[in-house]
């Protein structure tokens, strides 16, 4: 019998579960660990709560965590409650499948102003992590900026701008519900430092924008490059920068009937956050592209903003005796490789790139690398203590562990308390959800 540990219950460890399943067939114990007491990772906390179809994914990996040979092990911290060395010891392979949590920093003036946020906690507030629960933003002001050119930004200009009626059938949790009802901003600037054909919005997500009820797109036609630059694109970023051609040519009195406006402010490089205790404004410079690169003109203007958040994407969290790579934020590894026995994978391994479905065969994938080495004697003979070692350490150390079955009763409590129109009301503290699993 050959031992697996998976740290990290979101797609990428899933999918590795999955892959392990299928390669090693009964031959094989895997234990998924999570700081959390609630499994799949970013499908709970990170896609937006409006995107319902998307969070369906958790039902295949519901299938693999009720299989007999994986258990999902919540409420455990890595170099905490156990170290990786202790793990290495217990189990044949450990797979580092714990994201990219951490924000990438601005690190321009002003950037610790009350109201400045990164997109991760900014996203876990209204998605209701536990970390981020208590951020409370303050939606009074009048202007939003929202520096990024990805779906992050997206996905938070949309939740800025949607009607309470919007979110039906969402799962967006009770106090950022509450606060986006109150809130009174009418402008969110949607920043970025290169141009249109530069963008990392899908055209799925571009499009959202287009059909909301109080806020309308906003484009500078001088922004767009020539029509015929189009052609040169890639399919997928070319339908996108035909949707940003369409928001150019939404008549004025066509936005004028809306309340809010989500303007896209392109060749702009943030300078600065501008305010006494709280931001006020942000000042920008001008950009042009050579090369593919954003270089600064020197002309610079002031954006008056009350709210900011910067989507400039993402890190994975360094992990005691776990070599790191500072420059790409991500774990040192050669394709999933990190140290005899030790692996990572998904945004663990390649840095926040791809979409849910490429941790798919990069689960796979980081499998048969596992056994290929399992074949080659790395691993030695399968007499390793797995899921018996560790449950023998974690008794004797007092930890209170959340299983797959602890947290069907989780999920059960947050069904029963949906608001009218909602799949569930999140629990926001760990607390409630353990008293919830009792």
């Amino acid at each position: 019998m050959r031992h697996i540990a998976i740290i990290g219950s979101g797609p990428a460890g899933y999918y590795t579960a999955e892959a392990a399943q299928k390669a090693f067939a009964n031959d094989v114990r895997i234990d998924i660990f999570d700081t959390l007491p609630v499994p799949y990772g970013l499908i709970r906390t990170g896609v937006a709560p409006d995107h319902q179809s998307i969070k369906g994914v958790a039902r295949r990996y519901e299938k693999v965590a009720l299989t007999d040979n994986v258990r999902f092990v919540g409420n455990l911290t890595i170099g905490k409650d156990i170290s990786i060395e202790e793990l290495r010891e217990l189990y044949d392979a450990v797979v580092l499948a714990t994201g990219a949590p951490k924000d990438r920093s601005l690190d321009i003036p002003g950037s610790d102003l009350a109201n400045v946020f990164g997109s991760a906690a900014f996203v876990g507030w209204y998605n209701g992590h536990p970390q981020f629960a208590g951020l409370d933003p303050d939606l009074s002001g009048d202007t939003a900026v929202v520096i990024g050119m990805g779906n992050v930004a997206l996905d938070v200009a949309r939740i800025l701008a949607k009607t309470t009626r919007e979110f039906e059938g969402s799962d967006i949790v009770g106090h950022a519900w509450d606060a986006l009802k109150a809130s009174r901003i009418k402008r969110i600037v949607i920043l970025g430092r290169r141009g249109p054909h530069q963008i990392s919005m899908t055209p799925k997500e571009l499009g959202e924008l287009g059909e909301l009820e109080r806020a309308v797109p906003r484009v500078d036609p001088a922004d767009l490059p020539a029509d015929e630059e189009d052609a040169l694109l890639e399919p997928g970023l070319r339908k996108s920068v035909a949707l940003v051609r369409q928001f150019a040519d939404i008549a004025e009195h066509v936005r004028a009937q809306k309340r809010i406006v989500i303007e896209f402010a392109f060749f702009a490089q943030p300078k600065a956050f501008e305010g006494e205790n709280r931001i006020e404004a942000i000042e920008v410079e001008r950009t042009v592209i050579e090369k593919g690169r954003a270089i600064g003109t020197g002309q610079t203007k002031r954006i008056p903003a009350q709210l900011a958040v910067t989507c400039i994407g993402y890190r994975t969290a360094p992990i005691p005796g776990v070599p790191f790579d500072e420059r790409q934020g991500r774990f040192a590894n050669e394709d999933g490789r990190i140290l005899p026995g030790l692996y990572c994978v998904g945004w663990a391994r390649r840095g926040p790139s791809g979409t849910i479905g490429t941790n798919r065969p990069d689960g796979y994938a980081l499998v048969d690398k596992i056994a290929e080495d399992m074949e080659a004697g790395a691993f030695g003979p399968a007499r390793r203590k797995g899921r018996e070692g560790f449950d023998a350490l974690a008794a004797e150390r007092g930890l209170d562990i959340v299983t797959f079955r602890d947290w069907k009763r989780i999920e059960e409590a947050e069904e029963a308390a949906a608001r009218e129109g909602a799949p569930r009301e999140k629990f926001v503290d760990i607390e409630a959800m353990i008293r919830a699993r009792d």
